[in-house]
């Protein structure tokens, strides 16, 4: 039991990635007896309720249904905008006769940090992705004011703001980090972090939920190395790209292969499947992480957190959004090959494999990412710098 129960307030949006890293951290809030409440689409109420955290109701307007979002980076960000705007007189409804001691919010939640602003309430951004650095106007948001309905687009923004009781009126500044903010990454895939204010971020790095991570996984008998392919939850129409992974990775002697091809893809897309190849919709992944010698991965921030907490060499395969960063972070760390998608055949996949698991450089660098992001604390750490924040 903490020391004060407290009502927490978590307002995030429903894409999966986003939900998935800061569950550990709520399922933890509740045991240790504080009121959690959750602000998010009914779609994702059967992960939250899990938790132990009561479900507030926020319909979003966010295209995760059918993963149909744009490809115009500026109409993306119009798409997170619009969901704030019809999502805080929602919140107002439900927070304004019960308000929370403290807001902890995701990036794209935008409407959360202006209710706690206007209610005068402490916030805190729990990020699943990478933040800003010093710099990072200048370096990327800069060339994304320029392109073609980016000005519109900021000045609908910063209308919004005027109105909506926010305190915070600079759009930068309220689209950017609060007071505080924790990053559920490993500090080594943050771009320049050296250039993080750690007064206001602190990475505490993948916050797992081990009460839900229990599905085990067990490594076949005779199996000499033991691949994972995934491209997490949203990317994973991909039946020629998979196909290409059989065809390299399959009848391998001595190699077992796991295969996650998601809720989009048929397994009748993929043809012959060889004996040495398991393939599900889903997969416990760290689980299998733990046991595994490779990972072939879209680099999404989660898998890139897994595989480096595992300590496994991974074949990055960018899909889509920041993973192509991601990825380009990964073949820096040196524990990662980076393969687009138009060149993943079965022989640059196969070649690639052989690579990361003959070369001792390349274990050596993941057994040290491997200390690094575990002795970042996790959930344990995340939920005592919450409850420091709600003392203070």
């Amino acid at each position: 039991m903490s020391r004060r129960r407290s009502h927490i307030a978590i307002i995030g949006i429903p894409i999966v990635s986003h939900v998935l890293p800061s569950l550990g951290i709520v399922r933890e809030l509740v045991a240790r007896g504080h009121r959690v409440t959750y602000a998010n689409d009914p779609v994702v109420a059967d992960r939250i309720a899990a938790t132990g955290a009561e479900l507030v109701p926020c319909a979003s307007t966010l295209p995760v249904a059918d993963n149909d979002w744009p490809a115009d980076p500026v109409a993306a960000m119009g798409l997170f905008l619009d969901d704030a705007v019809q999502a805080l007189p929602r919140l107002h409804a439900a927070y304004d006769h019960d308000p929370a001691d403290l807001y902890l919010y995701d990036i794209g939640a935008y409407a959360a940090r202006a209710l706690a602003e206007s209610q005068g309430r402490p916030l805190m951004q729990l990020s699943p992705s990478f933040v800003a650095w010093e710099g990072y106007e200048e370096e990327v948001a800069a060339h994304l004011r320029d392109l073609p309905g980016a000005t519109a687009y900021r000045e609908r923004f910063a209308r919004w703001l005027a109105g909506c009781g926010a305190s915070t009126l600079d759009v930068d500044a309220f689209s950017g980090p609060p007071a505080r903010a924790l990053a559920l990454i490993p500090r080594a895939m943050q771009p320049s972090a050296d250039k993080v204010d750690p007064g206001t971020v602190t990475f505490v790095g993948p916050c797992f939920d081990a009460d839900a991570d229990t599905d085990p996984w067990v490594r076949p008998e005779g199996a000499e190395r033991v691949l994972l392919i995934s491209l997490g939850s949203a990317y994973t129409h991909r039946p020629e790209f998979y196909r290409h992974c059989l065809a390299a990775y399959g009848n391998l002697p001595g190699l077992h292969v796991v295969l996650q091809i998601g809720k989009y893809t048929d397994p009748r897309e993929l043809g012959d499947i060889p004996p040495n190849v398991e393939v599900h919709s889903w997969v416990p992944q760290r689980a299998i992480l733990e046991q595994a010698d490779a990972f072939v991965t879209h680099a999404g921030m989660g898998g890139c957190g897994d595989g480096l907490r595992a300590g496994v060499p991974m074949i990055a395969v960018p899909q889509g959004a920041e993973q192509f960063m991601n990825a380009d972070r990964l073949v820096e760390l040196g524990v990662a090959r980076r393969i687009d998608t138009p060149d993943a055949t079965a022989d640059t996949l196969r070649a690639a494999l052989n690579d990361l698991v003959t070369d001792p450089e390349t274990a050596r660098r993941s057994a040290r990412l491997r200390a690094e992001t575990r002795s970042e604390g996790g959930t344990p750490r995340a939920v005592r710098l919450i409850e420091d924040l709600m003392a203070r």
